[in-house]
């Protein structure tokens, strides 16, 4: 175990930085039309009834660990899998993806490991892989390194839509239980691999795809909200979803955490700065007013 404490922003990712960049453009987007910014996916009237749900992101740099693992296939399970699940945070379901792969130099075989990757589980969620773009930009991206992104888009009724709107206190947190890192933090994390070798099994487990939890939960209960676990850890995205005057109240001892978080323990990571970067264990949250038979409930609300 290294002797001083490891943190995100010492690594070089400031979460501060990356929440005064939202409220920068807020302003900007919202004069537009837009809905839903600022949450997981945004949303765009389609007729009286129905509304577009569709949501950006990327693996960021767990491609690089990818790569070096030889796990790219993975890496594309991780950007189909971390699209959908922010579409799934507004009650849509998700119809289908686009993907963007760019790099220095395009090498085929590690792009169509990265395709057939989000294609595997685009099957399983029913979600079309209609197409993409694929760039070479020299000079902008490192020699043998790439990047992958992707954006997907989903539907949902109006009166279906799950926002976090009629959230009050009292209401319980349930969870539901991440693959392991998932696909934010690498960054911190590769600072503490460097150069050395490391457990790929243990760091790039793929992230875990929540469309039959989901689907399962609000065939139970009435979900009145969806909390993506990505950057920011469980309270950081909960506080997303959550109206003003409510804040969640989560008992960090309800669930067993992963291995992978004892290994960032272990390697100095400490437990604030774990709790506010990564998902601890909890990939998605979602709150309901009754929890059903069996939920992992892990906290409540509170004014």
């Amino acid at each position: 175990m290294t002797g001083e404490s490891r943190t995100y922003a010492a690594a070089g990712v400031s979460l501060a930085t990356a929440d005064s960049v939202v409220e920068r453009l807020r302003a900007a987007v919202e004069s537009t039309g837009a809905e839903g910014f600022g949450h997981f996916a945004g949303l765009f009237p389609l007729d009286d009834r129905r509304l577009l749900a569709a949501s950006t992101d990327g693996v960021g740099s767990k491609l690089m660990l990818s790569r070096r693992a030889g796990r790219l296939r993975w890496a594309g399970m991780d950007l189909a899998a971390h699209c959908i699940d922010d579409v799934l945070c507004t009650g849509a379901d998700p119809l289908f993806l686009l993907d963007y792969v760019a790099a220095a130099r395009i090498e085929l075989g590690d792009v169509a490991k990265l395709v057939e990757g989000a294609a595997e589980v685009c099957r399983e969620a029913g979600v079309l892989l209609i197409g993409g773009e694929t760039a070479e930009l020299p000079g902008v991206y490192r020699e043998h390194e790439l990047d992958f992104a992707g954006t997907c888009v989903g539907i949902v009724d109006r009166d279906a839509v799950i926002d976090g709107s009629r959230c009050t206190p009292g209401d319980v947190v349930i969870g539901f239980p991440s693959s392991g890192l998932h696909t934010n933090g690498f960054t911190l994390v590769r600072e503490i691999v460097g150069d050395d070798d490391f457990d790929a099994d243990l760091l790039l487990t793929p992230h875990k795809l929540y469309l039959e939890e989901v689907r399962t939960l609000r065939a139970q209960a009435d979900v009145k909200a969806l909390a993506h676990v990505t950057g920011g850890g469980l309270l950081g995205n909960l506080s997303r979803v959550l109206p003003d005057g409510v804040q969640a109240r989560i008992d960090w001892n309800a669930w067993a955490r992963p291995p992978v978080f004892a290994w960032l323990a272990d390697h100095g990571v400490d437990e604030e700065e774990a709790r506010r970067v990564f998902n601890l264990g909890i990939g998605l949250a979602a709150v309901v007013a009754e929890p059903p038979a069996g939920a992992l409930v892990i906290g409540e609300l509170v004014a």
